[in-house]
């Protein structure tokens, strides 16, 4: 089978699992598809659907609206056929929508717009500014929103422009630019919370603000947090306006810039990637130990970027009692880049939001950006993907998810504990697998605070796992984990748990999980073991695969470690294991496991360039591996986005990877 025949074939069945466990090849291992299906809903010809706002009305029909400007209502969504009708038209991309009083109020670049049916003829026939804010003209002055709080004012996010030259640079040309606005349905604003770059991801949950950013400049990936008046979410263009009387926030551009240099000097052209290594802040250690009590905000989750995505969009929360699986009131995030949902799981420690975020549903046809609950249950998405690019390759879409009654086997959720992590399944694990500590791979690492685009994974460490208990009923495990950090990511694999009935590894294998505070409390009381180191633990596969003529993969001779003269095996040369090529299946395992077709593709362009074109640039391996661990965006410049460096990949994983990539271009 040539590898474009298998690509389509294997694709099918695994590449819509997202990140799976090490121990799921098998041939009748469940995908994402058997527990939450994509269903396409049909759209009338002529109707150019970018979504950019959508929402459910009270008597259970849908309203979109459109980056183009207009609005429609979509009567009987549930149905096979449901009707469009254009409510309004001629605004100015529409990037949001609420509901209240009757009305539907949208965030124009400029405004927030009440849209009223005065004769009751289903058409908007009355366009009222409740509130409109400077814009500076520039392309990227999106606004998003409204979300309606618990005292029935509204909240609108203001992307930051950006610079010419310095394309990346975000900046606030005009008052409120990168802040959080909240206005009264009579039309006063107060300015909320600065520090945001690109805020396109918001939501209201429990009456508490939350809103999610992008990669970029001094945005080291994807996050979401809990967003309060005053705050202060690390984008410093914002703070130009925040000696203003009516603002709130205590945080200064001076302040931050005394902590991390601005590169900001025009007589030095700034570089939008780390080309050399700056100081290492994070945004937690700037808030905690530079400036407390000055309202600066670290994540409350971290969405690991090219893992979780790569373009942050709504945040949602399960509502439907548990008709939409086990994850009740749980968070949903969409992302328009990768066109995918990741999970969050929330909780308080020490009166601060923390939690695990983990892969959910890959797939959807164009760049996810609104999701809506509906009356079936079902998760309603819009999507759109003009000028931003995304996996998906449809322009535009509305589909809608749903549940098959079935229950996956996944971490439904990570606690953190004084000595480590509690985890809580989906289904009852298999106890042997669950207290064996080498079944966990835990490590944890963070992005750098600077103004330069994205952050690399820096300061990563393992994690040993030193106990493992499983509880009485078999859906939760308490682990401790050596070395926790406050501050870091704590990512969490527990690669070699089975379910207790059918043997199944974990549909999604890693939580992300974000700890701004190790909780106090009793600690486990679990027997402590040493256990074996991650060298150790991947020995046998450390280039225990070499190609036979046939394609087919063999294990290695064991090792030799210990033996003398002639009873020692023979084994390939290490230059041999190095330089092998892996068999496609297992280089479709290894790029799921790392995400890595979360960007690429094999044949085709995506967020990065297909591999076969890598394969044409003529790297020799040693050369790709390099590049693999550390990119150089400027090699491929018609990309928008830049590839997020891959060092925490195992090296073996990544030689291998490279090695299959070149055998492509033969």
């Amino acid at each position: 089978m040539n590898i474009k025949s298998f690509f389509n074939t294997f694709s099918k069945s695994l590449l819509l699992a997202g990140c799976i466990g090490s121990g799921a090849l098998a041939q009748n291992t469940p995908t994402e598809n058997d527990y939450y299906k994509i269903v396409k809903i049909p759209i009338p010809e002529g109707i150019v659907l970018e979504v950019g706002g959508l929402i459910t009305l009270p008597n259970g029909d849908l309203a979109a609206s459109t980056r183009r400007g207009d609005v429609y209502i979509i009567e009987n969504p549930t149905s096979s056929k449901p009707n469009f009708r254009k409510f309004a038209s001629g605004l100015h991309e529409i990037l949001g929508l609420a509901f209240k009083d009757n009305n539907l109020y949208c965030a124009q670049r400029g405004e927030l717009t009440r849209l009223v049916d005065k004769n009751g003829d289903g058409k908007a026939d009355r366009y009222e500014t409740v509130y409109a804010w400077p814009i500076s003209g520039h392309y990227h002055e999106y606004s998003f929103g409204p979300k309606v709080g618990p005292d029935g004012s509204f909240y609108v996010t203001a992307n930051v422009g950006f610079g010419n030259s310095d394309w990346w640079a975000g900046k606030s040309l005009v008052p409120w630019r990168g802040w959080t606005m909240k206005i009264t349905e009579d039309g006063k604003m107060e300015p909320f919370a600065a520090g945001m770059r690109s805020p396109c991801g918001i939501g209201m949950l429990n009456g508490e603000f939350f809103y999610g950013d992008n990669q970029g400049d001094w945005m080291g990936s994807g996050f979401i947090t809990h967003v309060e008046k005053g705050d202060f979410l690390g984008h410093p263009a914002s703070l130009r306006w925040a000696d203003r009387p009516e603002s709130p926030v205590k945080m200064r551009q001076e302040m931050v810039f005394s902590k991390v240099d601005p590169r900001d000097d025009p007589k030095v052209k700034p570089e939008y990637v780390e080309k050399e290594r700056l100081p290492m802040t994070t945004i937690y250690e700037f808030g905690k130990k530079s400036f407390p009590n000055m309202g600066v905000k670290s994540p409350a989750v971290w969405l690991p970027h090219g893992v979780l995505g790569v373009s942050t969009s709504e945040i949602i929360a399960d509502e439907t009692n548990g008709e939409f699986g086990p994850f009740a009131g749980q968070l949903f995030v969409g992302d328009e880049g990768m066109s995918k949902i990741a999970r969050v799981f929330l909780e308080k420690v020490n009166g601060q939001y923390q939690g695990a975020s983990f892969d959910f549903r890959s797939g959807f046809r164009s760049g996810v950006l609104r999701m809506s609950w509906g009356t079936d249950n079902s998760m309603y998405v819009g999507g759109t993907n003009r000028g931003w690019g995304s996996v998906g390759t449809e322009a535009y879409g509305l589909e809608k998810l749903v549940f098959s009654g079935k229950t996956p086997f996944e971490m439904k959720a990570v606690r953190a504990m004084p000595d480590g992590f509690e985890i809580e399944f989906t289904l009852p694990v298999n106890k042997k697998t669950a207290e064996d500590v080498n079944n966990y791979d835990v490590s944890s690492y963070i992005y750098k605070y600077h103004p330069v685009y994205g952050s690399p994974i820096v300061d990563r460490k393992d994690n040993a796992v030193r106990g493992a208990k499983v509880s009485d009923d078999g859906l939760k495990v308490r682990i401790v984990v050596d070395g926790l950090r406050e501050g870091y990511i704590h990512d969490i694999k527990p690669e070699g748990v089975k379910s207790a009935n059918d043997g199944l590894s974990v549909l999604h294998g890693s939580a992300y999980y974000t700890l701004n505070n190790i909780p106090a409390g009793p600690k486990a009381n679990i027997t402590l073991v040493t256990p074996k180191t991650r060298a150790q633990r991947e020995r046998v596969d450390a280039g225990a695969l070499v190609n036979t003529p046939d394609n087919q993969m063999k294990e290695a001779a064991p090792s030799t470690e210990g033996m003398k003269g002639s009873n020692k095996p023979k084994v390939a040369p290490k230059t041999a294991v190095k330089d092998a090529i892996i068999s496609d299946k297992e280089a479709m395992a290894l790029l799921t496991k790392h995400t890595c077709l979360a960007c690429h593709k094999v044949n085709e362009r995506a967020i990065g360039p297909a591999y076969t074109e890598v394969a044409k640039r003529k790297y020799t391996n040693t050369q790709l591996e390099a590049l693999i661990a550390e990119p150089k965006p400027e090699n491929w410049p018609d990309f928008a986005t830049p590839m997020a460096p891959m060092g925490h990949v195992p090296k073996k994983d990544i030689q291998k990877i490279a090695a299959w990539i070149n055998n492509l271009k033969k």
